[in-house]
């Protein structure tokens, strides 16, 4: 690569690069705070183990500290990779301009994340250079791109006149809603947004306690020096349709069982009904034995769970089960057997990659949800949207769907949140975020029960989402 296939600006770009790539250290030093909360949050968003590509990685240092599997950093400033290979031998390395097509030619194979952390700040044609990454992509990659806040601008225009912060050629005016919005254009679905570091220095701890209580608020954020957009490919078309199974939670539900099955539509050719049953009284066990008998066209199992709780049954059920796509169905039928169809196909369709329904858009039945707690589940959507950085309405419909290899990377990666939710809807709905995938709500008509006793209790469920609520902030917010 030369510089004579470069802009003027681009030239300036690499010049200052090359001749700062020796102090990259020391400027980094000087702002330590900065640049370990900013490790600390991709460490956040990105898992150990993965094949990551930095493009645009400077020295390499936050690509190692990523512990990826496969690790592969593009950088156009010759001075600066020879350093990054001195520093991280196990590390792959190529010198190039990722705005030339010639460089993105040289790199092989796809990634499970793709980070941009500034770069998008140099590029002369941001469309061009986000859409030519796509063949770089699998489904289940996520494009990371981090940025400095334009507020902020002012403030490190002067930090650098006064020598506390590296000098730097002009910079793309870019606001998080541009990146969105070059993302959409590239061919990416943008999953969600955050913000980070409302006081990028430390000030003898108090910045960190800034950052975590008050950068983290509604409106607050939005002044953070740090933004982040996480984003994924545009979904394909399957081939194929997958295989599915729906995973009826039942406990005392006796007289829901046949109803169930009879009302469930044959949405996909291979169709698993998966019963896991509480330890009823009412003699729920034998009736889904006696309905195995009766529909033995169907592929219906059955397990009871060991524990207690729906939490327990979904993990065994879930672990259990033999299809690609993992539906939950509550016994008490409140959610109509004929919705399952629309989850399965937001699914395949690559609408979303967790489908969670929502009872509180459709006009309620009767009787099917107390006042006090639709107030209160109104009041609690608005919250969780704002902790998990995309809309949720309803955390506690019981249906709620996604392929089972996502299931298995949530379950790998528990020991985050730990065995915390006895009712099994928030160690999804969290395990989703922490994986950054893309959530998408279905409206269901809920329905009253017409047999037995609803297990939902106003007072202990309320106290369930306030303590969700407190965890969340703690694990994905101020942590």
């Amino acid at each position: 690569m030369t510089t004579m296939t470069m802009s003027l600006r681009k030239q300036i770009i690499l010049e200052t690069n090359d001749i700062q790539a020796e102090s990259k250290k020391d400027w980094r030093a000087r702002n330590a705070y900065f640049h370990d909360e900013d490790l600390r949050y991709l460490k956040f968003l990105i898992p150990e183990g993965l094949k990551v590509l930095d493009l645009g990685c400077g020295l390499g240092d936050v690509l190692a500290a990523l512990k990826p599997s496969k690790g592969v950093g593009v950088d156009f400033s010759p001075q600066t990779l020879k350093l990054a290979q001195k520093h991280h031998p196990k590390l792959d390395f190529i010198q190039g301009d990722i705005e030339d097509p010639k460089t993105i030619s040289q790199i092989k194979g796809t990634f499970d994340i793709i980070l941009l952390s500034d770069t998008i700040g140099y590029l002369d044609d941001c469309q061009q250079t986000l859409s030519q990454l796509k063949h770089l992509c699998h489904p289940n990659t996520r494009i990371i791109i981090s940025y400095f806040g334009r507020v902020w601008d002012p403030v490190l225009k002067c930090a650098e006149w006064l020598g506390l912060k590296s000098p730097q050629v002009e910079h793309n005016y870019l606001t998080t809603g541009d990146i969105a919005n070059l993302l959409y254009i590239s061919g990416f679905d943008v999953i969600k947004r955050e913000w980070r570091q409302l006081m990028p220095k430390k000030l003898l701890g108090l910045g960190g306690l800034i950052n975590k209580y008050i950068g983290t608020l509604p409106g607050v954020r939005r002044f953070c020096v740090r933004n982040y957009i996480i984003a994924r490919p545009e979904p394909e078309v399957l081939k194929k349709m997958p295989s599915a199974t729906v995973v009826i939670t039942c406990r005392n539900e006796k007289g829901n069982v046949e109803n169930a099955v009879k009302r469930l539509p044959q949405f996909c050719e291979d169709l698993e009904i998966l019963f896991i049953e509480g330890h009823s009284k009412d003699g729920t066990l034998d009736e889904i034995h006696r309905v195995i008998k009766a529909y033995p066209k169907k592929n219906i199992t059955v397990y009871t769970q060991d524990g207690v709780g729906k939490g327990d049954a979904v993990r065994k059920a879930f672990d259990k089960a033999k299809g690609d796509i993992l539906i939950i169905m509550d016994g008490d039928l409140t959610t109509p057997p004929e919705d399952m169809p629309k989850f399965y196909q937001a699914l395949v369709q690559g609408r979303g990659e967790f489908i969670n329904g929502t009872r509180l858009v459709y006009p309620l039945e009767n009787q099917a949800m107390q006042f006090l707690n639709f107030i209160a589940n109104h009041g609690f959507s608005w919250i969780f949207s704002f902790l998990l950085n995309q809309r949720f309405t309803d955390t506690l419909c019981g249906t709620k769907v996604l392929y089972k290899k996502h299931y298995q990377e949530i379950a790998a990666n528990r020991h985050y949140f730990g065995d915390f939710d006895p009712f099994g809807d928030f160690d999804l709905i969290f395990g989703a975020s922490k994986l950054n995938l893309k959530v998408t709500e279905i409206p269901v008509r809920y329905a009253a029960r017409q047999y037995g006793e609803t297990q939902i209790s106003r007072f202990t469920h309320g106290f369930l989402l306030i303590r969700m609520v407190l965890f969340a902030y703690r694990k994905l917010k101020a942590f």
